[in-house]
């Protein structure tokens, strides 16, 4: 069994940025997970995906990722289609075919009911409220969510948001949610609705924790180079999941440290389109980011 699982998109991404172009590069939010995850632990996916992305899923079984989860069906995998100008934070979406993810329906295999830990994904909020229904007491569960959603299921999203241990948002989410500027607002008002911790992820400027007694601002890794972040912030779930369920037992502490290993191996995925530098991180390149980080921040 996976120590960890995600519920998400498997998706063939044709990204432009002002330092290139790729088409049909393997992603999604359970692929960027996973492939950050397995940095650390064993991981399975629940997603779906078309025969045209097949081959390129071999990438998974390399890594050790568990698909037992993942659904291969006639037609075509999601396309996301989009660009970035100079400003990284912000992606412009000119197309997105949903294909057979129009259709997903999340069905836990019954060997990851069990799981300690699971990330759900922006996905359809009444899904997410149907993949919480289909685990066996998990010990930890992270949601996460889009603007789209948030404008079009609300209800349904704040119903999700009950029963998870953690709300992940980016900061224009976070304010859009709860329809303030304030993050510190956003945050207390989100753990009202029941989840142990808030992380907001404010790009290339961090990530803050939130709790009812807890504050902490984890740096992001500062970099020369940056040429694509999509799907960073799904491969910072997944580090900060995977480091964290290797560790025993969730506390504050390892909490904050996890935020910082999921900071490290988001700053892999952007220096390179789609996973390609993901896929050639190793353990030894992640450590010493992570000892970087702690010798800049010590004063």
């Amino acid at each position: 069994m996976p120590n960890v699982i995600a519920i998400g998109s498997t998706g063939l991404d044709s990204i432009k940025t002002p330092f290139g172009s790729v088409e049909n590069e393997l992603g999604g939010t359970a692929i960027n997970f996973a492939l950050a995850s397995s940095l650390f632990t064993r991981t399975g996916i629940v997603s779906v995906a078309g025969l045209d992305a097949k081959k390129q899923l071999d990438l998974l079984t390399q890594r050790n990722i568990d698909t037992r989860g993942l659904q291969i069906v006639m037609g075509k995998t999601l396309q996301w289609h989009g660009y970035y100008e100079y400003d990284m934070n912000e992606a412009h979406t000119t197309k997105t075919e949903l294909n057979c993810f129009g259709s997903f329906n999340p069905v836990i295999p019954e060997e990851y009911r069990k799981s300690r830990f699971v990330f759900i994904g922006s996905i359809e909020p009444r899904l997410q409220v149907q993949v919480t229904k289909q685990l066996e007491s998990p010990e930890f569960v992270v949601l996460d969510t889009k603007d789209f959603w948030i404008e079009k299921d609300r209800k349904s999203l704040l119903e999700a948001i009950k029963h998870t241990t953690v709300l992940l948002l980016n900061e224009w989410e976070a304010r859009h949610l709860f329809d303030t500027p304030n993050l510190q607002k956003a945050a207390k008002e989100a753990l009202k609705l029941g989840p142990s911790y808030v992380i907001i992820k404010k790009g290339e400027h961090g990530s803050l924790l939130f709790s009812d007694s807890v504050y902490f601002v984890a740096p992001s890794y500062p970099l020369e180079t940056l040429i694509d972040p999509t799907g960073a912030g799904d491969s910072y779930a997944g580090a900060l999941m995977g480091w964290l369920s290797t560790q025993g037992k969730v506390t504050e502490l390892n909490l904050r440290k996890a935020m910082i290993y999921a900071a490290v191996v988001a700053s892999f995925t952007v220096e390179d389109f789609g996973l390609r530098k993901l896929a050639r991180t190793t353990p030894e390149d992640i450590e010493k980011r992570y000892q970087e980080i702690k010798k800049i921040t010590c004063f």
